[in-house]
């Protein structure tokens, strides 16, 4: 007669983005199936497990855990410990509890294939509900108001469940088992149609078939979503892209564009291998592709660009619309141009009802802002150009733990903050440009939020160089009892380098626009020796008088005359530059130069795009940032020119680029009749060689092994592919933003890094 296995209890605790991704479902099915006994809880961010059984199950248990997680949960940690019997009968889902602990969240995730079919079955009772979802699916950032993640903590707490949806909530064997945002027709929230005044509403698929009609019409609507409203349009009618563009006030930059497929964006665009994934990614970010020529979308969506901004549907109510309405839509942020976006019903009618023609409306409640993150593909690399919807508050490893809690604060464009506690940053999702009233709410509602869900009380803040930025004005009076600047480049090598781990010095090439530098003047073309104690400037772009200060970033003209006072008998190469420009204007300009009144000196490598801009007569205003700079690469497009000259100087003890030269070869060039596509690329490949020359003569003076890009002018694909080749090729390792993108997005992170170890060695 065989003996019955001795009876083993282990208590395993799992960290991690473990709640809101069917983790706690996962345990039950899987210990049924192996056949222990216990129970599965949320505790904080934390999912705690009990089981009864024999030591290979429990053995056989564990490695499945790890091996089988859902597909959306992310293990950081699996701890096990002995502990007590319980003579547990059968395996439950326990009631949650809550600890101080370490409180991960979960990003929004997009429909799953699964409810996608039944979205549009009709034999299955939730057809055509535009808030299918189940455990592998749905919102979850944007819907949750504390931890640990239960429906009564949640913005769905208001809709009870019906009988036939709380029998799936309590089936084992059902794909909605324990689905906190599980509903139906009967007992989920609604949809309604509305005018912009109000009237008229109507409800349920009338709502979304209204809508759509009034998009094939022509008209704007603001559609409630995920994590705020969108101002949606038909993308094929250029009428309707521009009434929108001139109501949003946005008279160029890029806007997004949704379909419902795959098939539908390859037929409007070119889709690789690489972006097709990242498309049908459960993040479904906006991926930057080339349009197809002819292309049926409105000329007026990305005028002057090579790409255009496509996001697949990642709602049911963005499927249903999109079917309805048979094309294309813009999909673009619903506010006015650099105000937060919209979430609250109340605020979306009251700030947005002058820009739009109609409302569709829900009332499932947004708790946290969140735009659409966008990436592009660039050979082997990922460029997120906005972290946000899918991907954020998804935590972030610190190389080395902060021994405070803090909080970064981030620079002033392209805001993020982070919260640090011990080894996890919680990097808040895009807020955008610190300007105005609305902005700063904006920041301080997205870190009240992160404080109430991440229990991270900071002792420490963390702010940007610069005197003058709000975000500096932020840390300072948070009243916290210490405050540590970072250096804005240091910040940007250091957060590229952190997220890969490493904490040794590196080669930081650090491209941007303007950052306050150690010196009192504007930085923005720097090469860093750094690690995360400090760092030192080895090789910058040679300073150049800034006429107008922040006016330059929007007049590039002003960029080229700083250039051109320095470049003597060879000026007439920079008169592209200044057609249309009056030349009363120009001559005051020239006299701020002359007389350095309100023209600081600035080594910035998103003003140099600039000046080649103005000078090739591409681009002497602009409409927002980056625009020269974008059009120019559009032009360079892929093909292969030889560079132009470039030197390097020696001065101050370190390597000074001089652009001068380059640009007064690129005004010649066009001068004298040459292709502005050639001289654009030709531009590149210039940048391209000093940048590779410079990387590889300063780690080898220094035995260095490792070159970090980072900087907002390494979302150039063109640039970024070919640098990263190159120096790849020297056999020296690069390293690239991945997780969070290259420009000043990523700053706050790398404040959380250096101050983290500052801390530490103190």
């Amino acid at each position: 007669m065989t003996s019955a296995p001795l009876l083993t209890a282990r208590r395993l605790s799992v960290t991690g983005v473990v709640q809101g991704v069917g983790f706690r479902p996962f345990v039950h099915r899987l210990a049924v199936r192996l056949g222990v006994a216990g129970w599965v809880r949320n505790v904080a961010g934390t999912v705690e497990i009990h089981l009864e059984g024999s030591a290979a199950q429990c053995d056989a248990f564990a490695a499945a855990l790890t091996r089988e997680a859902p597909p959306l949960a992310r293990l950081h940690a699996v701890t096990a410990a002995d502990t007590g019997v319980e003579g547990a009968a059968g395996f439950t889902i326990a009631e949650s509890a809550d600890a101080d602990t370490l409180r991960p969240v979960p990003p929004d995730v997009a429909i799953c294939a699964q409810c996608e079919r039944e979205l549009f079955d009709p034999h299955n009772r939730r057809y055509r509900h535009p808030f299918i979802t189940c455990t592998d699916c749905g919102p979850r950032y944007t819907i949750i108001d504390a931890l640990p993640y239960d429906r009564g903590r949640t913005s769905m707490k208001v809709f009870g469940l019906c009988a036939r949806c709380a029998t799936e909530y309590a089936a084992s064997d059902d794909r909605r088992f324990h689905a906190e945002t599980v509903a139906c027709p009967d007992c989920g929230p609604r949809v309604w149609f509305e005018g912009a005044d109000g009237e008229g509403s109507a409800d349920g698929d009338t709502a979304i078939l209204l809508a759509a009609t009034a998009l094939r019409m022509g008209a704007v609507v603001g559609v409630r979503g995920l994590g705020g409203f969108h101002l949606a349009a038909d993308a094929t009618n250029d009428a309707a892209v521009r009434r929108l563009r001139l109501r949003k006030h946005r008279d160029a930059k890029p806007l997004a564009v949704m379909v419902r497929t795959l098939d539908q964006a390859r037929a409007v665009a070119h889709v690789s291998k690489r972006e097709a994934e990242a498309l049908t990614s459960s993040a479904r970010p906006i991926v930057l592709l080339r349009p197809r020529d002819p292309s049926p979308l409105a000329p007026s969506l990305a005028p002057r660009l090579d790409r255009v901004g496509l996001m697949l549907a990642y709602t049911p109510l963005h499927h249903l619309l999109l079917e309805a309405a048979e094309r294309p839509l813009v999909m673009t942020s619903g506010n006015v141009s650099d105000e937060p976006i919209a979430i609250g019903l109340e605020e979306g009618r009251a700030r947005l009802r002058p820009l739009v023609d109609a409302f569709l409306m829900h009332d499932r409640d947004i708790l946290s802002r969140c735009d659409d993150s966008v990436l592009r593909v660039a050979g082997a690399h990922d460029i997120l150009l906005r972290r946000a919807r899918g991907h954020a508050p998804a935590p972030l490893a610190l190389p080395v733990p902060a021994p405070q809690p803090l909080v970064a604060v981030g620079p002033h464009l392209k805001n993020t903050f982070t919260l640090a506690r011990e080894g996890a940053a919680f990097v808040s999702p895009h807020i955008g440009d610190l300007d105005g009233l609305e902005a700063l709410e904006h920041w301080q509602q997205a870190y009240r939020r992160y404080q109430a869900l991440f229990r991270v009380a900071p002792a420490v803040a963390v702010r940007d160089l610069h005197p003058g930025y709000l975000s500096t004005r932020i840390a300072e009076e948070l009243g916290l009892s210490r405050v540590i600047a970072v250096q804005h480049h240091h910040a940007h090598v250091a957060a590229v380098a952190a997220e890969h781990g490493v904490t040794s010095r590196v080669v930081g090439l650090a491209y941007d626009g303007t950052g306050y530098g150690d010196d009192g003047h504007t930085w923005g073309a720097e090469v860093l020796l750094a690690d995360l104690s400090g760092y030192q400037r080895v090789a910058q772009l040679r300073y150049v008088p800034l006429p107008g200060g922040d006016a330059a970033a929007r007049e590039p003209w002003r960029v080229a005359l700083g250039y051109e006072s320095q470049a003597g008998w060879q000026s007439e190469a920079f008169a592209l530059a200044y057609h249309g420009v009056s030349h009363t204007l120009r001559s005051g300009v020239q006299q701020q130069v002359a007389h350095g009144v309100n023209a600081p000196l600035a080594s910035s490598m998103g003003r140099l795009f600039d000046a080649a801009a103005a000078v090739l007569g591409v681009r002497r205003h602009a409409s927002f940032e980056g625009q020269a700079a974008m059009e120019l690469e559009a032009l360079a497009g892929e093909q292969s020119a030889p560079p132009l000259p470039f030197p390097t100087i020696e001065a101050d003890g370190r390597l000074h680029l001089d652009p001068v030269p380059l640009l007064t070869a690129l005004g010649e060039g066009r001068r004298h009749g040459v292709d502005v596509g050639l001289l654009a690329a030709r531009f590149h490949e210039s940048l391209v060689e000093a940048s590779v020359d410079l990387a590889r003569l300063i780690a080898g003076s220094f035995g260095i092994d490792t070159v970090v890009l980072s900087g907002g002018t390494f979302q150039n694909a063109r640039l970024l592919t070919r640098v990263a080749r190159r120096l790849t090729e020297a056999r020296l390792r690069v390293l690239t933003a991945r997780t969070l993108g290259p420009n000043d997005g990523a700053i706050s992170y790398g404040q959380a890094a250096v101050a983290s170890w500052l801390l530490s060695h103190e």
